[in-house]
């Protein structure tokens, strides 16, 4: 049985959550983050991923995404493919204290799945939601960029370096990421986005 919610509609933004296994906080360290980044940027070059908004937190990563040629399952599974193994040689190769903690915790998780591997780095569950509105737009937006000021990280959105909030507020950030911007109903602008900040 699959886990998680299933993409129907395979051309259609999806809001997603991926999450690392055992919700081990690997991402707390800029190496594996940067990782995800460059993965980021690879399927956005290569791919045909779509990015609307991302923020990487210590043990998971929301998107907002979709699929220039309306594979968005495949597309998902790539990233994740493709980030795992990324993310699992750094860890192989540089100064890691954790890592044969980690790195048991990644091979006993194949253990619960038939799939034949040596690790598993994310969840197989990505709990996707299809973006049916522009008010679900936004909303998913709001909370994709205000989770580093949930947890504490910062004080206002765009402060937090591994996120999308400041494209919106300051047109800047580690990728050029789409704006919102025409595939849904409305039409949004980046001034529409200043309620992700925390005054």
């Amino acid at each position: 049985m699959k886990e998680g919610y299933t993409i129907q509609n395979q051309e259609k933004i999806h809001f997603i959550t991926t999450t690392v296994v055992d919700w081990i906080d690997i991402f707390t360290r800029r190496i594996y983050k940067d990782a995800v980044v460059d993965c980021l940027n690879h399927c956005i070059k290569n791919k045909g991923m779509v990015l609307y908004g991302y923020v990487i937190m210590s043990n998971h990563i929301h998107l907002i995404l979709r699929s220039r040629f309306g594979k968005l399952s495949d597309l998902i599974r790539d990233f994740k493919k493709f980030t795992s193994k990324t993310v699992l040689e750094k860890i192989n190769e540089g100064p890691e204290s954790r890592k044969e903690w980690m790195l048991e915790h990644f091979k006993k998780a194949t253990e619960t799945h038939t799939r034949n591997k040596s690790y598993q780095f994310w969840q197989y569950s990505n709990h996707a939601e299809e973006i049916y509105s522009s008010k679900f737009m936004r909303s998913k937006l709001n909370y994709v960029h205000m989770n580093p000021v949930r947890a504490g990280i910062v004080v206002k959105a765009s402060h937090y370096k591994y996120s999308s909030a400041s494209n919106y507020i300051m047109a800047k950030n580690l990728m050029t990421n789409e704006l919102m911007d025409g595939p849904i109903v409305e039409i949004y602008r980046p001034s529409s986005f200043l309620n992700f900040e925390k005054h």
